[in-house]
């Protein structure tokens, strides 16, 4: 699945979900080595404790960030609103 961020440094979130778990997680664009660690610790999580960790959080004076904007895409995700 794509995702297309909105309001952070990163353009858009790749990502699988396979029996619940968050898979093969890749930010295009953005602060390249942080985001390889956000990707590799949410690997094989379950999709909810990564929504439940990742939501809400902000990257200095925006509303959002490149975690909870993957939060955000797996929220979409599961409830059927991205293909």
């Amino acid at each position: 699945m794509t995702y297309k961020t909105k309001g952070t440094c990163s353009q858009l979130i790749n990502f699988e979900i396979e029996n619940g778990q968050v898979k093969d997680v890749e930010f295009i664009g953005g602060c390249n080595g942080n985001l390889q660690g956000i990707a590799s610790l949410v690997e094989g999580m379950e999709v909810s404790d990564v929504i439940d960790r990742l939501e809400g959080i902000k990257c200095g004076w925006k509303d959002t960030s490149c975690p909870d904007q993957l939060a955000k895409a797996l929220r979409m995700a599961v409830s059927g609103e991205l293909g």
